[in-house]
């Protein structure tokens, strides 16, 4: 049991290294898609990741298109805080893929229009918060994901 995260052009190295350690306390894989805002040996990640990072499984990406073209016929989720749905409308599968953006921009306009109907936000019940932390984000996603897996199975 576990999940497919993907982050889109992550740009923050401590985000990235808590959400692997996520990753790998899941049961996980983490797809990472460049450009990066680091790089991917920066002390910062591997600190945030600890000593967790080398037993990870991390797959990496040239670019957007390189990745979707691999995975088109996957089961996705994509979050955003400019989706239309709740997250606990998702409809979990083991293995899914769930695509998070950036942390400046969230994910590109462009995947967003062409997968509307399957764009979720976690709801946020104060108008002072724009979106949540990304890997607080991930490890909400993630956990609520494998309850939701729990039940069903």
């Amino acid at each position: 049991m576990g999940f497919n995260i993907v982050l889109v052009a992550p740009e923050i190295p401590n985000n990235t290294g808590n959400i692997g350690r996520l990753s790998l306390a899941s049961g996980s894989t983490l797809h990472l898609i460049q450009p990066f805002g680091f790089e991917i040996t920066d002390s910062r990640l591997k600190r945030a990741g600890l000593d967790y990072w080398p037993h990870l499984d991390v797959r990496i990406y040239e670019n957007l298109d390189a990745f979707m073209a691999i995975h088109q016929n996957a089961h996705f989720a994509f979050l955003s805080s400019k989706g239309t749905q709740p997250h606990y409308d998702i409809d979990y599968r083991d293995n899914m893929f769930l695509v998070f953006g950036q942390e400046s921009v969230g994910l590109p306009e462009a995947l967003t229009s062409a997968h509307a109907d399957r764009l979720y936000q976690i709801p946020i019940f104060s108008e002072h918060v724009r979106s949540l932390n990304l890997a607080n984000a991930v490890s909400i996603i993630v956990y609520d994901g494998l309850r939701h897996l729990r039940v069903k199975g």
